[in-house]
C-alpha cells in the first residue's frame, strides 16, 4: 500500500502541472484588453499599463508566465488582483463557505441517493422504483437555476418556511435547500447508478450462498450486498466534492452566499484572470486529492483489491 501510495502522489505531479498549464494558457489567452474598465470609463495611463504589464509579466510568452506563476505559488503566494488585493484572502474567505455548502450537498446525495438506490434495487419493478426512476429523471431533466428559483419562492417566499437567502453566519439549517438545490442532479445519478448496483450484485453468487445459509436479511443487505456495491457510488461521490464546488455559481446566487462560485463569476466579469487562476487551481487539488482517496477506499470496500 505504501508503495502504491508514493507511486500515486508521484503521478499528480505532471497531472497538475498539466491541467494548470491548461487552465493558465486558456485564461491568459483569451483575447480582450485586460485593462479595460480598470480606470473608470477613460483609458488607463500609459504608466499605468507599463508597470502593471511588468509586474505580472504580461509581455512575456505564456510559458515564463506560467513558470513565474508555479514559483509564486509554491510560496504560497497566489497573487494579486489588479485592486492590489490578495487573492490569498479571497480564497480564504470564500473557499469555506463553499467547501460548507458542497459538504452538505455531499451528506444529501448519500443519504437520499443511496437510500433510494438501495430500497428500488431490492425491489426493482414496483411502485416505488417506478415512482424513483420518474423523480430522478425529473431532477435530471431540470436546469439547477429552475429547481433553486422553485425552491426559493416556494419555501421561501410563498410558505415562509426558510429564509430566501442565507445569512452570513451559514448556519446548518440554512444551507439544507440550497445544499439539495446544489446536489439535486447527482442524487439521481447516485440513486440510479445505486440502484444498478445493488440489483445486479444481488444475483450473485456470494450473496446465495449468505441468503442460504440463513444469514439475516439484514446482514446480508448491510454487510456483504452494500459493501460491494458502494464501489461505483464512492467514485461518484468521491469525484463529485470538487463538481460541486466548481458548479456552485449558480447556486451561490440564487441564495446569496458569498462562496468561490460568486468568486468566480466576478472575475469573470472584471477579467481578473490571476483570480480565476488561483480559484480553479484550488479545485484541482480537491479534484487530484479525492481522486485518490476514492482508489485507497476501493481496498477497503473490496477486500479482493489490494495495492502493491
Amino acid at each position: 500500500m505504501g508503495r502504491y501510495l508514493l507511486r500515486r502522489l508521484l503521478q499528480l505531479v505532471p497531472v497538475f502541472i498539466g491541467t494548470t498549464f491548461m487552465i493558465y494558457a486558456l485564461v491568459w489567452a483569451v483575447p480582450g484588453d485586460p485593462f479595460a474598465g480598470k480606470c473608470g470609463e477613460r483609458r488607463c495611463p500609459d504608466q499605468y499599463i507599463a508597470f502593471m504589464t511588468e509586474k505580472y509579466h504580461l509581455d512575456q510568452n505564456v510559458f515564463v508566465q506560467y513558470a513565474n506563476y508555479m514559483k509564486n505559488l509554491l510560496q504560497g503566494d497566489f497573487g494579486q488582483t489588479f485592486s492590489q488585493r490578495e487573492i490569498s484572502d479571497i480564497i480564504l474567505t470564500s473557499y469555506p463557505n463553499t467547501l460548507k455548502l458542497a459538504l452538505v450537498a455531499l451528506a444529501i446525495e448519500a443519504v437520499i441517493g443511496l437510500g433510494a438506490g438501495v430500497l428500488t434495487g431490492l425491489r426493482r419493478n414496483g411502485f416505488l422504483d417506478n415512482l424513483v426512476l420518474v423523480s430522478t429523471l425529473f431532477l435530471i431533466a431540470l436546469p439547477v437555476f429552475v429547481v433553486g428559483f422553485v425552491l426559493q419562492w416556494l419555501l421561501g417566499v410563498q410558505w415562509g418556511i426558510i429564509k430566501p437567502t442565507v445569512s452570513s453566519e451559514m448556519r446548518l439549517s440554512e444551507l439544507i435547500v440550497p445544499g439539495f438545490v446544489l446536489g439535486s442532479a447527482s442524487v439521481a445519478y447516485i440513486a440510479r447508478v445505486a440502484r444498478t448496483s445493488i440489483a445486479e450484485n444481488r444475483r450473485a453468487d456470494y450473496v446465495r450462498t449468505a441468503i442460504a445459509k440463513g444469514l439475516p436479511m439484514r446482514r446480508v443487505v448491510g454487510v456483504h450486498l452494500l459493501r460491494n456495491s458502494l464501489i461505483p457510488v464512492v467514485t461518484l461521490l468521491g469525484t463529485d466534492l470538487g463538481a460541486l464546488m466548481g458548479g456552485a455559481i449558480v447556486t451561490e446566487g440564487i441564495f446569496g452566499i458569498n462562496g468561490i462560485g460568486r468568486q468566480v463569476f466576478r472575475a469573470i466579469v472584471t477579467k481578473e484572470s490571476a483570480t480565476v487562476v488561483g480559484i480553479v487551481v484550488v479545485l484541482v487539488l480537491v479534484y487530484l486529492v479525492m481522486n485518490l482517496l476514492v482508489d485507497l477506499l476501493y481496498a477497503a470496500l473490496d477486500p479482493r483489491i489490494r495495492y502493491e
